[in-house]
């Protein structure tokens, strides 16, 4: 079966175009990929994701780690010079983000983990998710993203992330 997807689509955008291609016949979206992460929830959850379910559609989320950002790897301005892309994240270093990344070291000492994995868990925690999108540029940090896969969170350690991040 082949399908098409929308992705950085905004909620009346997609919900206009699902609305015509049932009116014409055309094909109808199947899956939705939005930037959403723990940094970045608000535009997805508050209108994305209730047309998304309500459409059945899947949802990969791009960015899941936010450019690097939930892997703890950047804690100060210092750090962004670790990598090309540390400038990417330099937004999120606030008062936010430092709760986040206190969230994420908090869970994933409760769950022996790393906080690469517990931003990947927390994203399949959520019923709307499908699979968020990760990359790795080295075996370690392929075998981080894989152990996200595996992490099932508790009620107690999803709310202790959603508090941080909302």
């Amino acid at each position: 079966m082949r399908a098409i997807g929308a992705s950085n689509f905004a909620a009346d955008r997609l919900a206009e175009s699902l609305k015509a291609s049932r009116q014409h016949g055309w094909p109808v979206y199947q899956s939705l990929q939005p930037h959403y992460n723990l940094c970045e929830r608000a535009d997805y959850e508050q209108k994305l994701e209730p047309l998304s379910r309500e459409a059945g559609l899947g949802v990969i989320p791009y960015f899941s780690l936010a450019a690097g950002f939930l892997t703890g790897k950047y804690r100060s301005e210092a750090d962004l010079a670790k990598s090309p892309g540390g400038q990417g994240v330099k937004k999120y270093l606030n008062e936010r983000g430092f709760r986040i990344l206190a969230a994420l070291d908090q869970v994933a000492k409760q769950t022996a983990s790393t906080p690469t994995a517990v931003a990947l868990a927390w994203l399949l925690a959520r019923p709307s998710v499908t699979a968020p999108i990760a990359s790795a540029t080295s075996l370690a940090q392929l075998e981080t993203l894989i152990a996200g896969t595996r992490l099932r969170l508790d009620a107690a350690a999803v709310a202790t992330l959603d508090k941080a991040s909302g």
